[in-house]
């Protein structure tokens, strides 16, 4: 569950680094700022917590606030084959349907969202020697750039070519925030700043950084760029760390802080501060005339298929229109007849943690890591991975090779809803075939050039030319 809400010393002191109507605002509004703020190690962890904060989201349907992970599933599920708009409506629906334009408010936020958790992670870090404890201040730093490797990781997979930012900046620093670099130079960040976390941080919390989770993420990230023995091995060290599956599917949900759990954002129930919505947004709980993130029949189909006793807890049936299938995982209000008690007494005051990574990702990963891109394996542990997470969903015939095509779909059953499929496909190399077939199917307008996001509009407008557009848009 989440931490107490510093959002108050980000205003005062975190952001002094705003340009106009950019992504780093807003400005401070006393004269106590970053430079003069941070005096010792209990100052700099309300920093720390800070960074959380941003992630987490403002809990409103106020499009001037940064929401943060709760806009993210737009972004990733819904540019998938796996979820939908119930109606075809609204700027959600450009993401179903891959026409998302530059001035699309949902990308704008999720933009916005997490260049301020850079700048969050950029304060902490340019703080540090107020930290007399070396321990201490090691591990901050560890923490502040697991955070910031985190959110550029995010980015450039959605996004591209993108301003790299790794310090506190003036508003005078235009270049900086509005120059966009190769991809390969923030993978270059990405991968330091997780060397660093993995060296300085232990296990000890499961909705803060920890070495498991840096771990994992950088695996992740040697994944995507095709480094397989670097993941592997990194894979093999997290797989030795204590984490294993939950025994029953429903519990990685609705028990939090779970033996499974490697890292996730927390909320809190009923505290406006606090909480989340986007489950309840899931359930048209929010004041919105459009169902967002249901089911579709594709991902229905594969979790009916191969799902085992994963499909229950997956998906349902929408009660009110049951033409449509809502996602089950993070049910804010409960279902009694799957045994889930509510989280909270409002839906949109939901305290249901965002789960970034699990155990069960993991051991696919490490199948993925020993496959090394080829199209099949017999290897022992590759398969012992893999069969140990069908085994929990109750697929127990002994599985003798795994191809690649079984390991993009279990990791689609596994994973439904968590904001995976999307990168998973592009990983894999298969996003194309499957969204385009996908997109022609449902009558959509599927394109290689929808691979990439738009970059905002306001941020190239702000820019004054120096921001450029991603190609097709």
């Amino acid at each position: 569950m989440k931490q107490i809400n510093y959002i108050f010393f980000l205003i005062l002191g975190a952001l002094t680094i705003s340009c106009g109507d950019s992504y780093l605002e807003p400005a401070p509004t006393s004269g106590i700022t970053s430079a003069n703020f941070y005096k010792n190690a209990t100052e700099v962890e309300t920093a720390i917590i800070n960074m959380y904060d941003g992630i987490q989201g403002r809990n409103s349907t106020d499009s001037d606030d940064n929401h943060g992970v709760m806009y993210e599933f737009y972004l990733t599920e819904m540019r998938s084959d796996n979820t939908k708009t119930k109606s075809s409506e609204g700027e959600a629906a450009e993401f179903e349907n891959y026409r998302v334009t530059p001035n699309n408010g949902i990308i704008t936020d999720y933009y916005s969202s997490f260049y301020n958790v850079i700048a969050r992670a950029n304060v902490v870090l340019e703080n540090l020697d107020v930290v007399t404890d070396a321990g201490t201040k090691a591990s901050f730093e560890a923490e502040a750039k697991f955070i910031r490797a985190y959110a550029y990781f995010n980015l450039v997979r959605l996004y591209g070519d993108i301003p790299l930012i790794d310090k506190t900046i003036s508003p005078l620093d235009k270049e900086v925030q509005f120059t966009r670099v190769a991809t390969s130079t923030v993978y270059s960040l990405i991968e330091s700043d997780l060397t660093n976390a993995v060296a300085g941080l232990d296990n000890k919390y499961r909705t803060r950084a920890s070495k498991a989770a840096a771990q994992a993420l950088l695996a992740k990230v040697y994944l995507t760029e095709g480094k397989y023995a670097e993941a592997k091995g990194l894979l093999e060290s997290v797989m030795s760390s204590g984490y294993s599956l939950e025994s029953n599917f429903k519990d990685i949900f609705y028990n939090e802080d779970n033996s499974e759990v490697i890292f996730a954002i927390g909320y809190v129930s009923d505290l406006s501060s606090d909480s989340q919505n986007f489950s309840g947004e899931w359930l048209n709980a929010v004041g919105r005339t459009t169902g967002v993130n249901y089911v579709t029949a594709e991902a229905k189909a594969a979790l009916d298929a191969s799902g085992g006793n994963r499909a229950k807890y997956s998906y349902r049936q929408d009660a009110k229109q049951n033409q449509f299938d809502q996602v089950v995982k993070y049910l804010p209000d409960g279902d009694e007849t799957l045994g889930i008690a509510p989280t909270s007494s409002n839906p949109n005051l939901a305290g249901n943690d965002w789960i970034v990574l699990r155990y069960a990702d993991v051991l696919l990963m490490y199948t993925e890591a020993i496959m090394a891109g080829g199209a099949e394996t017999t290897d022992a542990a590759a398969i012992a991975s893999f069969q140990a997470v069908r085994n929990r969903a109750g697929l127990t015939d002994q599985v003798t090779v795994v191809t690649k095509a079984d390991l993009l779909e279990e990791r689609r059953v596994e994973l439904a809803f968590e904001n995976h499929r999307f990168f998973d496909l592009v990983r894999f190399n298969e996003a194309e075939n499957v969204l385009s077939k996908y997109s022609s199917d449902n009558g959509y307008s599927f394109s290689s050039t929808a691979l990439l996001l738009p970059i905002p509009q306001r941020e190239i407008n702000l820019s004054k030319g120096l921001l450029t557009q991603n190609p097709g848009y």
